[in-house]
């Protein structure tokens, strides 16, 4: 065995150790149910959390107070959320609103939080669990890597799932990673996707749009030597997206390089400066 395959092989080990350890917590808090259309609807029944979450970011936008649909959200237990998220659209929707809205929350209260981001060890912005829903404190990461991403670790390209995953994370999985999330997703930093407010009537036609935006507006090709210099996202989920062939063809797929090219693909940096505020219309 050579040099490089030993560094390989304690990579890889590396990877798995990590990924062992890398479920979220999700401390409990006490619940005292809510229905969203009781408060902010026409009745009981008459307004779902997928809705519900499209008010949220709807307010957040707009500067309005958004503490009561905090609360709504904070204390509506696990089991009636996951009742009501019935459906992968319901779930793409009420999650995706719920990533972007928060963090513009948090960051738009104490943007100093975002200082401590990428942290390796203790908790950061957005490993700390310090979102309330369904009864739990959640981090980002449990909702984007945990929920979204079907219990993926982060820092494995996509490809290594974790081992010990918490029943309330499973509930609320979705039926597959759908790679588009990372095109949907804003954390915060310059270089993330604009927010917009995801319907569960049009979150598919909404992902689309917004996956052709962000990578026809993202991608730097080069036609005589067939190269694309493309977003690092790409490469930090490679996995999500069938490994680099994959992330080609989606690219083609989308029109950010020509339907015959095969390009060799490399990728920009990311800034991570703070910008809140970024959403568009889908």
């Amino acid at each position: 065995m050579n040099l490089r395959e030993i560094f390989k092989n304690l990579f890889i080990t590396l990877l798995f150790v990590t990924a062992a350890g890398c479920a979220g917590t999700y401390p409990e808090l006490e619940t005292a149910g809510c229905d969203p259309g009781a408060e902010f609807g026409d009745g009981p029944g008459t307004l779902s959390f997928a809705e519900l979450s499209m008010m949220l970011v709807e307010a957040v936008r707009d500067g309005e107070d958004t503490s009561a649909m905090e609360h709504c959200i904070a204390n509506v237990t696990a089991e009636e959320l996951h009742a009501d998220l019935a459906t992968e659209d319901e779930k793409k929707a009420f999650w995706l609103n719920i990533y972007n809205a928060y963090v513009q929350i948090l960051l738009l209260d104490k943007p100093e939080l975002y200082e401590d981001r990428d942290s390796w060890f203790g908790y950061n912005f957005f490993s700390s669990p310090q979102v309330a829903i369904a009864g739990r404190l959640m981090s980002f990461d449990d909702i984007e890597h945990g929920i979204m991403r079907r219990s993926t670790h982060k820092l494995t390209l996509g490809y290594i799932r974790s081992f010990r995953v918490p029943e309330i994370e499973k509930r609320f999985w979705w039926n597959e990673v759908d790679p588009r999330i990372h095109f949907a997703l804003n954390c915060g930093a310059v270089s993330c996707p604009y927010i917009a407010v995801f319907d569960p009537a049009r979150v598919e036609e909404q992902l689309e749009i917004a996956t052709r935006n962000y990578l026809r507006e993202t991608t730097i090709y080069d036609a005589e030597r067939d190269r694309a210099k493309v977003t690092r996202l790409m490469s930090w989920f490679r996995g999500d997206f069938g490994g680099l062939s994959g992330a080609a063809d989606m690219l083609r797929n989308y029109g950010a390089v020509p339907a015959d090219s095969d390009p060799r693909l490399s990728f920009l940096e990311y800034d991570w400066t703070l910008e809140l505020g970024n959403y568009q219309e889908l």
